[in-house]
């Protein structure tokens, strides 16, 4: 190793641990935690991708139809993460005080309650799918609900499965453990892409060969998921027969940040669904067009997704132990490092602008809408994205989940929905119009968080 190499080693060295290590945690255990994760968001997210490309293969009704029913379906699922989440929070917070039996008893009752909660949601969904679909996106195309209704019964038949998956993958990134999430989700991911494959490109089975392999998928990676955590994970010591009994006081706290979490979730969800109906009155290629977006923007948001889901187990640990200074100083941290990696990513991804359109077959009449939308998502996302979705994740970790909920629905109803419509539907500026109310909300939220995060109230509770 030459003296350049040795500088750059010694002063990357530096910066790690002047900004990632405290004495609850060092840099190693950080990356450690946060490096399978951001290859889970970047896998996970590219299937994604490589979906949405292969189904825009059955034409822009196919694209219209599973972008629709996807927000409905994130409204849903989100339940159940939230759940999941709550548990997270609190296993986090007991590994950090180094209470094991409490870790496998919270690691458990998170398991059973995110299982019934979409039992519940499924039965539910699929009993009304048909009012459902009418109710918000009646004004559809013929062809689009057909899909729409196909895709949306597939889906809630496979809630159960990836509700489980989720579950088990939240307790263990609560205890540190993130490669074995890893390691599940590049099973599941990669197994639905293959099918994918199968059943879309090769049999052209359109949406019906996309809710097959949903189906599939889900199944493998929910028995995946159990089979590690009851044979080969000892720190969880998960048992179906543990799984069976209530313990009200462990479910308090699981629900104290799970509930207001799931209420946010599904206001917010419900927002950018309402939102979702503005975009179906502009027409199908409006909605292509904002499908196509979202499926590219979400390439911008791995780094910073993954961040997100990192800073849950590492404030959660800091503050099981009490080290409020550490806590701040790794919020502080990885937000500011979601603003580095969005604009690494934007001038990374900017230039495949063209071969991401061919890649999508995207219609010409929509190729410059799309750009327009990714160009003001590139622009605004490392200013104020991290405020608004990194910085809420840390503060719930530390329990201040009923603050970040109230905040995060009043600025998305007030400011997004409202402003949407006024914007997109009354003044006429159609998509761009709810896409420029989507980032304004974004502003609002991370000033609220920001001054949230400068107090001391959102490290007050005191849940272990």
């Amino acid at each position: 190793m030459n003296k350049i190499e040795l500088n750059m080693k010694h002063n990357t060295v530096y910066w790690l641990d002047k900004y990632l290590t405290g004495e609850s945690i060092d840099y190693k255990q950080i990356i450690a935690i946060i490096i399978p994760i951001l290859v889970d968001q970047a896998f996970l997210i590219l299937m994604s991708f490589l979906n949405t490309a292969m189904i825009s293969s059955a034409g822009v009704a196919a694209v219209s139809a599973v972008s629709m029913v996807d927000s409905l379906n994130i409204f849903l699922v989100g339940v159940f993460i939230a759940v999941a989440t709550g548990g997270a929070v609190i296993v986090a917070q007991y590994k950090g005080s180094g209470n094991a039996e409490l870790v496998s008893k919270t690691a458990t009752q998170a398991i059973s309650a995110v299982t019934i909660f979409s039992v519940l949601v499924s039965v539910l969904v699929i009993i009304f799918h048909t009012p459902t679909l009418n109710m918000l996106f009646g004004k559809a195309d013929a062809d689009v609900f057909q899909n729409a209704k196909i895709y949306l019964v597939g889906s809630c038949i496979s809630y159960t499965f990836i509700a489980i998956f989720q579950a088990v993958c939240g307790t263990l990134r609560g205890v540190g453990q993130t490669r074995p999430c890893l390691r599940l989700s590049l099973f599941m991911n990669f197994t639905n892409t293959c099918l994918n494959v199968l059943f879309i490109t090769i049999f052209n089975m359109g949406v019906k060969g996309l809710v097959i392999s949903i189906l599939l998928a889900r199944v493998l990676g929910m028995a995946a998921s159990l089979i590690y955590i009851i044979r080969y994970n000892e720190t969880i010591r998960f048992k179906i027969k543990n799984a069976l009994k209530v313990d009200i006081p462990i479910l308090k706290k699981v629900m104290f940040i799970g509930i207001p979490f799931a209420v946010e979730q599904l206001f917010f969800s419900g927002g950018k669904l309402l939102t979702q109906t503005f975009i179906v009155q502009l027409g199908t290629y409006a909605m292509s067009a904002y499908a196509i977006a979202n499926s590219i923007v979400l390439l911008f948001q791995i780094g910073p997704n993954a961040l997100g889901i990192g800073i849950v187990t590492v404030v959660g640990q800091c503050i099981g132990q009490r080290n409020i200074e550490d806590a701040r100083k790794f919020i502080k941290s990885l937000t500011v490092l979601a603003s580095i990696l969005f604009v690494v990513t934007s001038a990374t991804l900017l230039p495949f602008f063209p071969l991401m359109m061919k890649v999508f077959k995207a219609p010409d009449e929509i190729i410059s809408t799309i750009f327009t939308l990714i160009l003001m998502s590139a622009i605004a996302q490392p200013f104020f994205f991290p405020l608004s979705f990194t910085m809420p994740s840390a503060l719930r970790a530390a329990g201040d989940s009923n603050f970040t909920s109230i905040a995060s629905l009043l600025s998305m109803w007030l400011i997004r929905v409202v402003l949407g419509y006024i914007l997109g539907i009354t003044l006429g500026f159609g998509i761009i119009g709810v896409w420029a109310a989507m980032i304004f909300e974004w502003v609002v939220r991370g000033t609220i968080f920001v001054k949230r995060f400068n107090g001391k109230k959102w490290y007050a509770h005191r849940l272990v």
